[in-house]
């Protein structure tokens, strides 16, 4: 049942909270002309990660918690895309890239395997 355990306590969720936290860390110094455009959307498409497992897991079964994930999974891609443009366009060091990089590989392997688990058993 998705309900037995608390969002919270998802390694992947925590991981992605922490992701959060660089995220914001990070767009502090980015240029203040950026902070209704790139600044607010990575910020967002950030923060959608660990809400919308929240989200799926408050809902009712494992479909609409599988849903929900792969709308996270959606919104942690944006977040890459926009960690790379903020390189490309000199916002961020690239150390501090390869770090959140690294953080978002992890969030996305430990997601995957989520979606997986709450998937029927296929019948061959």
């Amino acid at each position: 049942m998705v309900h037995e355990v608390s969002h919270e306590n998802l390694i992947v969720w925590q991981k992605a909270m922490d992701l959060v936290d660089g995220i914001y860390d990070e767009t502090r110094r980015w240029p203040k002309e950026e902070v209704f455009g790139r600044t607010s959307q990575i910020r967002r498409a950030a923060v959608s990660i660990p809400t919308n497992f929240a989200e799926g897991q408050g809902r009712t079964g494992a479909r609409e918690f599988s849903h929900h994930l792969s709308i996270a999974h959606g919104s942690l891609c944006e977040t890459q895309t926009l960690l790379r443009i903020g390189q490309r366009q000199h916002y961020i060091d690239d150390s501090a890239v390869k770090q959140l990089l690294r953080l978002a590989t992890d969030v996305s392997r430990l997601l995957k395997a989520l979606i997986k688990s709450l998937r029927p058993p296929t019948t061959d």
